[in-house]
């Protein structure tokens, strides 16, 4: 594979690199074997990105590029837990290759760190820069799984998952970490740290430890949730793991006589979220059901398993699920935008 940095007017300075497609062959197997989503099939240019090429430049500089290959992996919009996943599974590809390896985490940190910067100046950079530059520091890297979206959306960073990633394939092993450097002098973040294994340790398999923790959180949480809810959840969960709308008799077992579910019609919507990320919604504006109870139960099923923006969900999302129901109430028209209350009331628009 071959790339330049002619994006960063420096046309002239190019990196060579070989892939070690045993390797790649390896850990798309594991990913295959688990249904996992990932793979060869999401290459969008064949040409070293620099994210790949700035750490190679520096590489080059104490080591002849014939001595070593490279496997080049992208990030997703996928879950931190996944990319802590897909760490894991490169560690095992490598044990059973009994390769030598180096894991590089590359990506930048907050690209809004002040205001004269590329990017601008949001609050929120300076905070993520100095959280994940402490995490990283002291190598606690459970802390990874921790960071809120919302944070490192308005931090603007593009390497936390890289380094999810990495602390996926240290996991279960003790490190010697080394904080070497921070800079922000052009508005973007820039830190440098590196990890020495020392053994194996126990109390670092992070992902169980924090999968524990969120079950746990769920289970408050459940304990807590209104019939509504309760319905939705169990056609989630019918969905899943039968592939069927929640049978007739199992409602009624769940609802009782609650009058209003059982003898009043409304369109639902049914929305599903897994640590605070969409994973499926779907609803309906007007009652197609009998009865609020079947319309919950049958939006159940199209939440999980029929949403085009999302795969399907899995036995082992389960657990981990949030689920909130919205009741439609009549449909009124309006005669200004003055009464659109967006955070209240959902909107019907129509063109022609």
């Amino acid at each position: 594979a071959r790339g330049d940095f002619r994006n960063f007017r420096a046309r002239d300075v190019r990196i060579h690199a070989e892939y070690d497609y045993e390797f790649v062959h390896t850990l798309s197997g594991l990913c295959d074997r688990d249904d996992f989503p990932a793979g060869t099939m999401g290459e969008r240019d064949p040409e070293l990105d620099h994210g790949t090429m700035i750490p190679l430049y520096f590489l080059n500089q104490f080591m002849d590029p014939s001595r070593y290959r490279i496997v080049r992996i992208g990030l997703s919009g996928l879950p931190l837990e996944d990319h802590y996943r897909l760490g894991m599974k490169i560690r095992e590809a490598a044990d059973r290759l009994g390769r030598r390896v180096v894991f590089i985490a590359s990506g930048d940190l907050s690209h809004k760190l002040k205001d004269d910067g590329p990017y601008g100046f949001d609050e929120n950079g300076p905070v993520y820069d100095d959280r994940i530059m402490d995490v990283m520091g002291r190598g606690q890297f459970d802390e990874l799984l921790d960071f809120d979206e919302t944070l490192c959306d308005r931090a603007a960073e593009c390497g936390h998952r890289s380094f999810v990633m990495m602390a996926g394939a240290l996991d279960g092993m003790a490190v010697r970490s080394h904080r070497l450097s921070h800079e922000g002098t052009f508005g973007v973040g820039y830190g440098v740290c590196t990890y020495e294994v020392t053994g194996a340790d126990e109390m670092r398999h992070f992902l169980d430890l924090w999968t524990e923790k969120k079950k746990q959180e769920n289970l408050k949480r459940r304990a807590g949730e209104d019939l509504f809810v309760q319905l939705a959840r169990a056609g989630v969960e019918s969905a899943v793991l039968r592939h069927k709308k929640l049978p007739d008799k199992e409602i009624r077992a769940l609802i009782g006589d609650a009058d209003d579910l059982l003898n009043r019609q409304a369109g639902t919507f049914v929305s599903i979220h897994k640590n605070g990320r969409l994973r499926g919604c779907i609803g309906t504006i007007a009652p197609t059901c009998s009865c609020i109870a079947q319309e919950i139960a049958q939006n159940a099923v199209s939440a999980s398993l029929k949403d085009p923006r999302f795969n399907e969900i899995r036995p082992d999302e389960l657990d981990s699920l949030e689920i909130t129901v919205d009741v439609l109430g009549e449909t009124e028209k309006i005669d200004s935008p003055d009464q659109l209350d967006v955070k209240r009331y959902g909107v019907i628009v129509s063109k022609g």
